[in-house]
């Protein structure tokens, strides 16, 4: 298939199905990254394909997105979206824009695709299940984290969690404005550990050894132009770098420790945040599904389950 053709010629070949209804006590947290994340989509339908269905989902950006299709049980939701429509002007392009004052379209994602690859919506909302969307409150810098439990709304959430900045449009979400959870927290565990959840596993979308450069003075200079009336927002962005890599070095810590699981790819990722090469998107998917499948062995004695 050649680079510009507008969908992956794989796609009726991806896994799909339905997850059981066993429920798996811990939680898994799922990074950012978003293109990146067809990643974790592999990873999330192996672990579906072996029942290992979290007590508790939480996801950041591209992992919020990833993780309302694992709640809901839908195996391989998360690519056939991606991989077919990503260059759907809907999805991707002016009409997204134009719809959402953004780059991805939310109508399309969240209303859209109803009609031909429809959210288990009611198996999503049941609350045997939680799911955390991470969001940054744009006053305060600091993130916050819906639960699908407690939110009036938690699809707007998740299109908060999703919304990068710079190129988008703040979400308001009950009077507060908000952007993309992975300028506060790329990747969640603190709030797993914090709810005392003895088991977690984390999903990477970066190998585990990459670290951030300290942003450059262009981005500082946009970043003080763009949200010169949101200070706290502006901080946090100018120490997202850093701060993302003391994550990844507590993260590693934590693992070498054995207190939580992490799945991370096992190739290097070259792969863009608005990738459009579907070949190479669908290539992601399939290390990420790989590697899941690797390590079911291991996720389960880490999980003390069958």
């Amino acid at each position: 298939m050649k680079k510009n053709n507008k969908r992956f010629s794989g796609i009726s070949k991806l896994p799909n199905g339905n997850t059981s209804n066993k429920i798996v006590p811990g939680c898994i947290v799922l990074e950012g990254g978003a293109f990146r994340g067809l990643y974790t989509s592999g990873v999330l339908d192996a672990l579906m394909q072996f029942e290992i269905n979290m007590q508790c989902t939480v996801g950041t950006s591209a992992g919020a997105l990833n993780g309302f299709n694992y709640v809901a049980g839908q195996i391989g939701r998360s690519a056939r979206i991606n991989l077919g429509y990503r260059h759907d002007s809907r999805y991707v392009g002016l009409e997204a824009f134009k719809n959402n004052k953004g780059i991805i379209g939310f109508d399309f994602l969240m209303k859209g695709t109803q009609y031909f690859d429809p959210l288990n919506t009611p198996r999503f909302m049941n609350p045997t299940r939680d799911f955390i969307a991470v969001c940054t409150n744009c006053k305060t810098g600091r993130p916050e984290y819906f639960s699908k439990n407690k939110t009036q709304d938690i699809f707007k959430a998740v299109q908060a969690s999703a919304t990068m900045p710079y190129v988008s449009k703040m979400v308001e979400i009950e009077d507060g404005l908000y952007l993309d959870g992975g300028c506060s927290d790329k990747i969640a565990y603190q709030w797993a550990l914090d709810h005392d959840f003895e088991k977690i596993i984390v999903v990477r979308t970066r190998q585990r050894e990459y670290r951030k450069s300290e942003t450059n003075l262009l981005v500082q200079k946009m970043t003080k132009r763009l949200y010169a009336g949101y200070p706290a927002l502006e901080q946090k962005l100018e120490s997202m770098n850093s701060d993302y890599n003391k994550q990844c070095d507590e993260l590693a810590r934590l693992e070498n420790e054995g207190r939580i699981f992490t799945i991370a790819p096992s190739k290097p990722v070259n792969v863009s945040r608005v990738e459009g090469d579907v070949d190479k998107l669908a290539d992601l998917y399939y290390m990420g599904y790989l590697d899941g499948l690797n390590q079911i062995q291991r996720i389960k004695e880490y999980l003390e389950i069958d």
